[in-house]
């Protein structure tokens, strides 16, 4: 047995770690944890991972200014692998393991309706940055991208009114593009022009020489284009053999930024369009600073996308009214979410109380040999949410999404 002196020796010892360890934890600063979900591998990452920097970038920014209420902000990164099922387990495991107070992420309109149900059952926030096809509304996501009155509906009218009435429709094949398609056949059919056919791809897939040789042989005034990920690289390749070119039949994409066409070659698109409400070409001086800061940190030759400023975008709205409400519990910040407003890079953007989707500027882009958009049209300013079109009845929609749900498997996109 040890000597009382040694043993009353050792006991104060071990209260000197113990007290140590306790003036180290307490002399920690506190932390804001949020989730970043997005995906960083698969078909997906083409578009996705730029989105996460820019995320970070904003997140930076508001640690650098001072942090929050509650500390710094601490981001947790999750890769969702392009994959709904992993997006919902990852959603789950942020939010009750993690104990993040938000969550920025989701892509495809089939990640996001799958984790829906996880934000809703937890009573959660998602801030989503993606344009997408309405018929959705939920008190637990805020939708920081394009309702369809405010990217798909404009450009259909605007390429019917400049390209031509006869079009064909491709995209791939999960909820979005076949929502998009719907939406835009009634559009087309009120305006009284054809649609000559509707192709779809699986998600990933490169398989695009059926979709190739239906245009071919209908030979459309216009292609409307919802395909999504790198599938876009097969398409382009395959339609640019085939001898069509944007002076023989146009396409308009509705999920090709400036940062898609880094992955696709610019040289494949060049003189066709796309619909967005975000163009790095922008003239503003925000949006100029922007750019400036997020080419510091990332480098002079990257570029900077629609999603990819909607998420920037989404961060800051987020911290506005995390400070409106003095504290990053979700339940206040939810309700202090509604009615914020920023003088964003894209222009001014509120979020709408009554849908909590943003009012958005709409442009329609020309593709330039140097992967930018020459604006050809826009809105001029910013246009209200309508997250269900008026083509036909809520109720009628909410059956259109029952059908493609339960003919998929109870899942949100073709498991092929």
């Amino acid at each position: 047995m040890l000597p009382r002196s040694l043993q009353i020796g050792l006991f104060l010892l071990v209260v000197a770690l113990l007290l140590a360890v306790v003036q180290r934890q307490s002399a920690s600063p506190p932390r804001v944890k949020v989730g970043v979900l997005h995906s960083l591998t698969g078909t997906m990452a083409i578009s996705e991972a730029a989105v996460v920097e820019a995320t970070l970038l904003a997140i930076d920014e508001i640690n650098a200014a001072g942090g929050l209420p509650g500390g710094l902000i601490e981001p947790i990164v999750v890769d969702g692998q392009s994959d709904p099922a992993i997006f919902a387990r990852e959603a789950r495991r942020l939010i009750t393991r993690d104990e993040v107070n938000v969550i920025f992420g989701c892509w495809t309109s089939a990640c996001r309706k799958t984790v829906k149900p996880v934000f809703e059952e937890l009573n959660h926030l998602l801030i989503y940055p993606v344009q997408y096809e309405g018929l959705e509304e939920s008190p637990n996501i805020v939708y920081t991208g394009a309702a369809p009155n405010q990217q798909i509906i404009p450009a259909v009218k605007w390429a019917l009114d400049n390209l031509g009435s006869r079009v064909f429709l491709v995209g791939s094949d999960y909820v979005f593009p076949r929502t998009a398609n719907a939406i835009i056949r009634d559009q087309v059919t009120a305006l009284n022009g054809t649609i000559l056919g509707e192709e779809y791809l699986l998600i990933g897939s490169q398989a695009v020489e059926e979709v190739i040789q239906a245009i071919v042989t209908t030979q459309p005034d216009v292609i409307l284009n919802t395909i999504n990920g790198d599938s876009n690289i097969a398409f382009f390749r395959a339609l640019r053999a085939a001898g069509i070119t944007p002076d023989d039949i146009p396409v308009i994409s509705f999920s090709v930024s400036e940062n898609e066409l880094v992955g696709i070659d610019v040289s494949l698109l060049v003189g066709d369009y796309a619909a967005w409400n975000y163009f790095q070409s922008l003239p503003t001086p925000e949006n100029a600073a922007f750019v400036q800061r997020f080419q510091a940190r990332y480098g002079a030759e990257r570029v900077i996308g629609d999603p990819m400023e909607a998420a920037y975008v989404g961060v800051y709205l987020w911290a506005q009214a995390v400070r409106q409400a003095g504290t990053a519990a979700v339940n206040d910040v939810r309700t202090a979410m509604l009615d914020q407003s920023l003088s964003a890079p894209a222009g001014i953007v509120y979020v709408d109380a009554l849908t909590r989707h943003t009012w958005k500027t709409v442009y329609i882009g020309q593709i330039r040999p140097d992967g930018q958009f020459d604006v050809v049209w826009t809105s001029g300013a910013p246009v209200r949410p309508q997250p269900y079109p008026g083509f036909r009845d809520v109720f009628e929609w909410e059956r259109f999404l029952e059908a493609l749900y339960t003919g998929w498997g109870n899942q949100w996109a073709n498991p092929g």
